[in-house]
């Protein structure tokens, strides 16, 4: 079919564009265009093929339906059609027909079956009418025309505005002739539900879409293949960047093609209710964007071609919809046939690594399942677990715990049946204990070399089952693969390296505004300290122990503490807090659970003594601890369970989040506009944790990080390798198993008749609880040599090397098959020797206390706002495994408290003069001299004497200084300066004070 005519003038044009896109769609994809004097402007349908599909896939029903309605068939059956239309809607009479009396039961769409051994099914699936129609007038009350509008068996699917960039238009210009001229009200076409799907904005280089038009709140998302790693779709020679709408590319099937439109419309399209802002929950239909149809039907074609027994890594970034791809993926995995139409699958197993499901994934699942039984969710026990698998249940939601008791592993071997099983977040722990319980529930047991005899054959079972299983296909989703990921999951590429079998980056999600760059307004402060001792005498310690301590001791001192919350409290509520109109909020993430206990005092401390009422900060962290002679727990400081938190943080009475560890992974609030950072932070946890920052919400424009501890490169650095694909330099080396079990076995402590007498009866103990101490007992032998022969530096080297074997050999094991049963005999040894090893012995001697130090003077350097947005290029590997520990510690030196105070000094940059605290520290002596101001800061609490302190500070300062004026007046208008320098200066009076009683 030749492309239809045009006059050169108009080859620059819209019309030029429309025309190009129409005729791809007959030409390549089978569509029949139809005019648009077809299109019937009051039932929004084009009659003529809704009888046309009806009379040539139901005969029987069309006949019925012409002699009960006698020369008004059409009209009978596009009237009851319009009624069903407008009370449930497009999608749901495409799957389920109507009924017209008496009792006629009327398909207008065939869907592609499960498999071909339904002729009918067949028959009415090929019998599908796709037509298109230009230029369709749409309205009975105007003459507005919509470019493009495609139809199945009469009845709109989408509509199409089309603009040319060589005239100055774009898809953008689509979007808004959408919203401002294209109203819904009043026109069964343009109304939600009753009409069109979907809406497509479309330009020769970008589309995007909408499936609900609202006027002026009406919200497109990109539907764009991607472009280098990008936003965007790629160039093609001789045509138009948003070919793939028509034309397949790169393995993948056109988007409007037939099956690709309408397997969308059979298994992915749902109508599902969405929370809005103030809890309000809105009905909307749900399309799948186009990484998530490509995923989805990639990992389908996959698998139907090649079956169980392949691994899937789907690298998609944080804002990709992930539940959704889930959920589709796993329902069209439990539905696959391969050619000779036998399920590819007895079960698709979807597990997560949370406590609690996740209800987006279940309900997406749900809106597609109606038959009892098909779906179950494991929300309780393992015996739950194993009853869903027994009984037959396609798709089994549960989390990764689940397989982790004994009693599930009845399942082993269960009739050999195919698994397929999808990992949300894919982390190093499934590769490890909780992924090796998994494989060995649902491996099938193949082994049967009569050669061997029954422990050789038993070990290399339970090597096996640890490697690539031929009945078990794994997929896994993560926006942050690690290395141990990549090479689990990953597909060898060409180059011999892994890669994720499908991409959704972090930098197309950015570009294409799913999420936000969080590194966008990224500032740092710098802590200069100044530190003496405060005892006479001068004892030699530990460094390493000692650096610990001294490092406490800043960041928990009173004055740090008083300055860093102020800041934090002071930058929220002028920057943050206005970003959505005071339902801003702030997570600040510290080191550990006593700083988060002491951040979250000294946060609520200043919000009350400045009187900020619309600031209330909570704490998050895990179990007990102890903090100055007290028990705390967060549901006591918080005042409700931690179940609540969530929920209580999201609504209007609290904004402020401390936390120290929960909450830094997994946890999505919208709402968190600022995050302040405490904590030393790298690698993918840097990612994970400023990540929580990046979701999108209504009016939320920018984010602000305001960094204490990290350096800007530095975590720019922890960004590359996942900001782009993820890449790794090179494969881990499998063979370094065997030289880490060298250097075990050259330190002599290892026996390997012990090894196998272990082993021997570990195999055969079958769970007794008598075999215990036996098997025990065989370990302590090696235990007592490790006490005996081995020298303390010694023993630390061996405890490193054996947890390095340990772990990588669970991770290689997974990856390759090793066939060595003498590393599973070690590795079942290893195992229960390393929880026998007496732990490394405290270095003895004195260490640092606080009464030891004395804070001389401390300040917070504010550094500048910078942009640390990364660049398109840029881009790190990862490394393979091949760094273990296996050094022991061999700095036990004794060194001074002087020196070790005059090394952190030193380390930390401190750049203080003389100038900067010896003389405002006169001006604290000579109001120490004062008895009266003595007795007042010895005998009240802090909160109490401050402010008075400081009026009295700044009177005696100011006098001091009048002979200065430069001084005086940087000390008059520098408030944030003078702050600092006041509360400095109190924590040193208080402690006087009460040195001196």
């Amino acid at each position: 079919m030749m492309s239809p005519a045009l006059s050169r003038d108009k080859l620059h044009t819209e019309e030029a564009v429309e025309l190009h896109l129409v005729h791809q769609l007959v030409s390549r994809q089978g569509w029949q265009e139809r005019p648009s004097t077809a299109y019937d402007r009051v039932s929004a349908l084009d009659p003529e093929m809704i009888e046309d599909y009806v009379r040539a896939t139901q005969p029987d029903a069309w006949k019925r339906l012409s002699d009960q309605y006698v020369g008004k068939a059409r009209e009978t059956l596009v009237q009851q059609l319009v009624k069903q239309l407008q009370a449930v809607g497009t999608l749901e009479v495409l799957r389920n027909g109507i009924k017209i009396i008496p009792g006629i039961k009327i398909s207008l769409c065939g869907f592609r079956p499960a498999s071909g051994l339904n002729a009918d099914l067949v028959r009415a699936y090929e019998g599908n009418r796709l037509t298109v129609m230009r230029q369709v007038r749409y309205s009975a009350r105007n003459e507005n025309a919509i470019d493009v509008v495609l139809f199945i068996n009469g009845l709109p699917i989408i509509t199409m505005e089309l603009k040319n960039t060589a005239t100055g238009s774009t898809y953008l210009t689509a979007e808004k002739q959408y919203r401002n001229d294209r109203s819904p009200n009043g026109e069964p076409l343009l109304t939600f539900k009753r009409g069109a799907l979907l809406h497509l904005a479309v330009d020769q280089d970008n589309v995007s879409m909408t499936t609900q038009l609202e006027n002026g709140r009406t919200r497109f998302l990109p539907f764009n293949r991607g472009r280098d790693g990008g936003a965007g779709n790629p160039d093609l020679p001789d045509e138009f960047r948003i070919a793939f709408l028509y034309r397949g590319m790169d393995g993948a099937e056109a988007a409007l093609s037939r099956d690709v439109l309408l397997d969308i419309l059979n298994r992915f399209a749902l109508v599902s209710e969405v929370e809005q802002p103030g809890g309000r929950l809105k009905r909307t239909t749900v399309w799948p964007r186009y990484h998530q149809l490509d995923a989805v039907r990639r990992i389908v074609k996959h698998a139907r071609r090649l079956g169980a027994g392949h691994n899937y890594l789907l690298q998609h970034s944080a804002g990709s919809g992930k539940s959704n791809t889930i959920a589709w993926t796993a329902y069209q995995l439990a539905l696959l046939h391969d050619d000779n139409d036998r399920p590819v699958f007895d079960s698709v197993i979807v597990v997560v690594d949370r406590k609690v499901l996740d209800q987006q994934l279940q309900g997406t699942i749900w809106s597609f399942v109606t038959t009892p039984g098909y779906f179950r969710p494991i929300d309780e026990t393992s015996a739950q677990l194993r009853s869903a698998i027994q009984s037959g249940a396609r798709i089994i939601a549960t989390t990764i715990h689940k397989f982790s008791t004994d009693h599930v592993n009845v399942l082993k071997n269960e009739a050999g049946k195919r698994f397929a099983i999808i990992i949300d977040e894919a982390h190093s722990s499934q590769s490890g204990k909780h992924a090796d319980n998994l494989g060995r529930v649902l491996a099938e047991s193949m082994l049967a070399d009569e050669d061997l005899d029954d422990n050789e054959r038993a070990l290399l079972e339970l090597q096996r089952m640890r490697g690539p299983q031929a009945n078990l296909s794994y997929l896994a989703f993560t926006a942050t693969p690690k290395n141990v990921t990549l090479e689990r999951f990953g597909v060898r590429g060409p180059d011999g390296l892994p890669h994720p079998f499908h991409l959704y980056s972090m930098r197309q999600a950015i570009e294409e505004g799913f999420i936000l760059d969080v590194l966008r307004n990224y500032q740092t402060y710098k802590t200069y300290f100044a530190l003496e001792r405060a005892i006479e005498d001068d004892p030699q310690l530990s460094p390493r122990k000692s650096n610990r301590k001294v490092a406490r001791y800043v960041d928990f001192h009173e004055t740090a503490m008083e300055q860093k919350a102020e800041v934090i409290v002071e930058h929220f509520r002028r920057h943050a807090l206005p970003e959505l109109n005071g339902q801003a909020k702030a997570m600040v993430v510290t080191a550990s659970r006593e700083h988060a206990v002491r951040t979250h005092r000294a946060i609520t401390r200043y919000i009350r003594r400045e009187g900020y009422d619309d600031l209330k900060a909570l704490v998050a962290f895990s179990g007990e601890i102890v903090v100055d002679g007290a028990n705390l727990t967060e549901p006591g400081i918080n005042g409700f369970g931690e179940t609540e938190l969530p929920g209580r943080f999201d609504s209007d009475d609290y904004n402020v989040l401390v936390v120290a560890e929960k909450y830094q992974t997994g946890f999505d609030q919208p709402k968190l506009v600022a995050m302040y950072v405490d904590r030393h932070l790298s690698g993918i946890q840097a990612v994970q944790t400023l990540s929580r920052l990046n979701r999108t919400f209504p009016g939320k424009e920018k984010t602000y990080v305001l960094d204490f501890r990290n350096e800007v490169e530095d975590i720019k650095e922890a960004f590359r390798p996942y900001f782009n694909t993820t890449a790794m330099e090179e494969v881990s080396d499998p063979h370094q198993v065997y030289a880490l079990l060298a250097r075990m076995q050259e330190m002599h402590i290892l026996d390997q008749d012990e090894i196998d007498r272990f082993v021997s009866r570990f195999l055969q103990a079958n769970q007794r609880a008598d075999e215990r101490p036996v098997l025990e007992g065989i370990v302590r032998e090696t235990v007592e040599r490790f006490r005996m022969v081995l020298t303390e530096e010694q023993q630390e080297e061996f405890r490193q090397l054996l947890a390095s074997f340990l772990r990588f050999y669970a991770f290689i094991s997974q990856v390759i098959a090793l066939e060595d049963s003498d590393l599973e005999k070690m590795y079942l040894f290893g195992s229960w020797l390393k929880r026998l090893l007496p732990s490394r012995e405290a270095p003895q001697g004195g260490d640092v206390t606080d009464d030891m130090l004395e804070l001389q003077a401390f300040r917070l350097s504010e550094g500048d706002v910078v942009d640390a947005s990364l660049e398109a290029t840029e881009a790190k590997p990862l490394s393979p495994i091949d760094r273990f520990g296996a050094n022991p510690f061999t700095e036990e030196e004794r060194r001074t408290l002087s020196e070790i105070i005059r090394a952190f000094n030193d380390r930390h940059a401190t750049n203080f003069t003389e100038d900067d605290y010896i003389r405002f520290e006169a001006v604290n002596e000579a109001i120490l001299d004062d008895e009266a101001w003595a007795e007042m800061l010895r005998n009240n609490p802090p909160e109490v004497v401050r402010p008075r302190f400081g009026e009295e500070f700044m009177r005696r300062a100011i006098l001091a200084f009048q002979r200065d004026r430069q001084m005086q007046s940087a000390f008059l208008q520098d408030r944030e300066g003078r702050e600092m320098i006041m509360g400095l200066m109190f924590g040193r009076a208080v402690r006087g004070a009460r040195r001196s009683a």
